[in-house]
């Protein structure tokens, strides 16, 4: 755990850090704007009935701002870390903004399936899920699309992992126990494409004759903080690669039909982009990605250079992660 007292001291000053959240959203063409600041002290404290009586206490910044330009066009960014870094929070602000103005103009699109640039908000929603699934709690219930899965099974595209990392300074929710009051450890829940480790507490684990992992909750093991380590492409040279595709920079809804298969909606929000050779067109009206975990992990086929750090409620677990680029994905278009 990270406790960051300057971040602190600038909870003194949140006046002044929402007009400039504000101030450089309008500076990029935003019309109006909502979102929150939130700046935070946090202290842990651990007492169970095997003697175990531990304390810890950290810092902790989220913000997300949605900016509007016109009737119905939004643009939305957020960022969730340890420290609060000015320029960040600036950045944060005018990534909404742009993506407001671009978005005006929205047009239709035929349902079917596209190569897809996820944003990492859109990827921090549905990295979730996968966490979930690879929680013993989880398979035990029959809830988990790597129910027929073991350590070692190839579950996703080799240039993806996903590590569930409560060591990482960054990031709000590392700590050093569980609430067993185990020690927590950096791991590889899938490293390259290959599944490596399945969540456990002491019950889960006693179950399926395996170890604790240091990834107790209140109710069911769950990771900590999310990173996905950067690939090698740009934003920008990703989406030049896509020949007939769509960027989706924001999601919500997202719903499993099917536990078991990863079966699942989710419907994009605020700016999303029709690409055609390698050029934004148009920005697009509604649309859902309709397809399974499974597929969207055994296709993704690029990760992005840059890291972003982002916390909403969308998103609830803090996370580093890039963009993604993933191949050959069901879009389908809402009924209302």
């Amino acid at each position: 755990a990270v406790l960051d007292e300057t971040t602190l001291e600038k909870a003194e000053r949140m006046g002044e850090l929402g007009e400039l959240m504000i101030s450089a959203a309008q500076e990029e063409g935003a019309e109006r704007v909502a979102g929150m600041l939130s700046i935070a002290k946090i202290r842990k404290f651990l007492a169970t009935s095997t003697g175990v009586s531990l304390e810890e206490e950290s810092s902790s910044v989220e913000a997300y701002l949605r900016a509007f330009a016109g009737e119905d066009c939004s643009g939305q960014w957020s960022l969730g870390g340890t420290r609060l870094d000015e320029r960040e929070l600036e950045e944060m602000a005018r990534r909404a903004g742009r993506y407001a103005v671009m978005s005006r103009g929205r047009k239709g699109i035929e349902p079917g399936r596209y190569d897809v640039v996820l944003s990492p908000m859109v990827m921090g929603n549905l990295i979730d899920v996968v966490a979930d699934s690879a929680s013993a709690f989880m398979i035990l219930m029959g809830m988990s699309f790597f129910q027929r899965n073991k350590p070692g099974d190839a579950v996703a595209s080799e240039v993806f992992s996903l590590i569930d990392d409560p060591e990482d300074p960054d990031l709000p929710e590392s700590t050093g126990f569980d609430d067993e009051g185990l020690p927590t450890r950096r791991k590889y829940i899938i490293e390259s494409g290959v599944l490596r480790t399945i969540l456990h507490n002491s019950a889960t684990a006693k179950v399926m004759k395996a170890e604790p992992t240091g990834n107790a909750g209140w109710l069911m093991p769950h990771a900590w903080n999310y990173v996905v380590p950067a690939g090698d492409m740009g934003e920008e040279e990703m989406i030049s690669e896509l020949k007939r595709g769509i960027v989706i920079t924001n999601n919500w809804y997202t719903r499993l039909q099917n536990y078991v298969e990863g079966t699942f909606s989710t419907i994009a929000r605020d700016a999303v982009f029709y690409v055609e050779n390698g050029e934004i067109k148009y920005p697009l009206g509604k649309i859902r990605i309709a397809d399974t975990f499974p597929h969207l992990l055994k296709n993704i086929r690029a990760l992005g250079r840059e890291i972003f750090k982002i916390k909403w409620w969308e998103v609830p677990k803090p996370s580093k992660l890039p963009f993604a680029l993933i191949e050959d994905v069901n879009i389908s278009l809402p009924k209302i």
